[in-house]
């Protein structure tokens, strides 16, 4: 996260990038697009980047005043070039070393306007005019900074997010400046801050998600040797799946990125969980038990097993679901998930599963052996 904000330069939840060639315009339409922020709910610390404010000193020739006087726009830009930046006059040696010599008012006497007014500006005849009789001095503000990225010009309005989700604060932020911002000519809009991380983010787990079940499934057909027990045993991820929705619901939390990672990890705690139980009661089953009873059985004999490792997983999850410091907004989202997730997946283990097996199980190969699954 820290090395995305650094590349993209934007510390936000949400970025909204105005490019464009004119400044003004830009900031402009920076200003209206904060306004619209600001009014929608669920977005906080909405700004704007700071980009003008640096005072400057502006010397504008009045060419109608030169004309008068027969003065040049090259008499003026020598006066102001040698006076306020200096030029040099000749050199001093010191033996083998040489210095230029710099002529220019004092720093003192270029911050005084009255003083740089009165500068001598030649005239034709030989004649000397006062640089404010041929020219307006005045501070006026500049830009404080020009950000670019990819070669354009760019100014980034800023948000946080605070009580909604990010997806849904941009959805009404993007219909609203569709509906009331008029882009100028040659500008346009690109959204960033961790939405633009969340949307690249997500666009991967659209593949490794389903991936990553599709490999669970064919992992347990593999161990199991029978696509209703693998199926059996894979009804614990939908229902941990559920007891970690309700622990986000419950502690307020929305869904994240590190939330998708900690259901992933529910995953293999909750097909752990049913790998136990499926194992134990076909060890009972291939002792001449009928299945119903295996199932009840094979429940029990697992109960402390099952709720050990359901336990494990939760409880080392605590310090990072109850954290604040640093890293705390990426811990938290993770540990409630693996913390939640077990509790209905250990009553579904305990409960469902032997049920389900009891009434669709497989009927292992006599014979056969399969080692048992440690908790």
């Amino acid at each position: 996260m820290r090395f995305n904000e650094l590349i993209a330069g934007v510390r936000g939840d949400v970025a909204v990038k105005v490019f464009g060639d004119d400044f003004a315009a830009m900031n402009a339409t920076a200003e209206s697009i904060a306004d619209i922020l600001r009014r929608t709910p669920g977005a906080a610390d909405v700004k704007v980047e700071q980009t003008s404010g640096l005072p400057m000193l502006d010397i504008r020739v009045n060419r109608d005043a030169m004309a008068r006087l027969g003065v040049s726009a090259q008499d003026v830009q020598d006066t102001v070039t040698a006076t306020l930046g200096g030029r040099q006059a000749g050199m001093i040696f010191e033996g083998d070393r040489r210095f230029p010599v710099v002529i220019r008012l004092s720093e003192a006497q270029r911050a005084d306007l009255a003083m740089l007014g009165q500068l001598q500006v030649p005239a034709p005849g030989g004649r000397f005019v006062p640089l404010a009789s041929v020219a307006d001095i005045r501070v006026t503000e500049g830009p404080n900074q020009i950000s670019r990225e990819n070669g354009k010009r760019r100014v980034v309005v800023q948000a946080n997010v605070r009580g909604r989700d990010v997806a849904g604060v941009v959805g009404d932020a993007q219909a609203a400046i569709a509906k009331d911002i008029r882009l100028p000519a040659g500008s346009y809009l690109e959204w960033g801050g961790q939405f633009e991380n969340l949307a690249s983010a997500r666009e991967r787990l659209q593949l490794v998600v389903p991936a990553c079940f599709a490999l669970i499934l064919l992992l347990l057909y593999g161990v199991l040797g029978s696509v209703r027990d693998a199926a059996i045993v894979f009804t614990g991820v939908p229902m941990a799946l559920v007891g970690g929705v309700l622990a986000l619901f419950v502690r307020g939390m929305d869904f994240s990125i590190s939330a998708a990672v900690g259901f992933i990890a529910l995953s293999g705690i909750a097909v752990l969980n049913g790998l136990v139980m499926v194992s134990s009661i076909h060890d009972l089953m291939r002792g001449g038990m009928a299945r119903a009873a295996a199932a009840r059985m094979g429940a029990l004999r697992r109960l402390r097993p099952v709720i050990m490792t359901a336990l494990v997983a939760s409880l080392g999850f605590v310090p990072m679901a109850l954290g604040s410091g640093a890293g705390a907004e990426v811990q938290k989202p993770l540990a409630t998930v693996v913390i939640g997730g077990p509790v209905s997946a250990t009553l579904l283990t305990l409960f469902l599963l032997p049920t389900l097996y009891a009434q669709y199980g497989h009927e292992p190969a006599a014979g056969k052996q399969e080692e048992d699954v440690a908790p």
